[in-house]
């Protein structure tokens, strides 16, 4: 069985606008482009949900000190 990966819209437009070689310098130059807005649209969600949720700097301790994982069970 054969299955075609289809792209992306964003790896079709990246690929449409870079449709030529660039120096390695540019294409590190757009990666750290591409790497800010990522992690811009994160801090963002982040902040929204902060506020949203009314989190503080005592929910950041809580989650620290928490233990969320399920309980190790030795197979008998």
């Amino acid at each position: 069985m054969s299955t075609t990966a289809k792209l992306t819209n964003l790896q079709l437009e990246l690929l449409q606008t870079f449709s030529y070689s660039l120096p390695d310098e540019q294409l590190i130059e757009i990666r750290q482009l591409l790497a800010q807005y990522f992690l811009d649209k994160a801090d963002a969600e982040m902040d929204r949900l902060w506020h949203k949720n009314g989190w503080n700097e005592n929910t950041i301790d809580d989650w620290a000190k928490g233990h969320e994982r399920t309980p190790y069970q030795p197979k008998q």
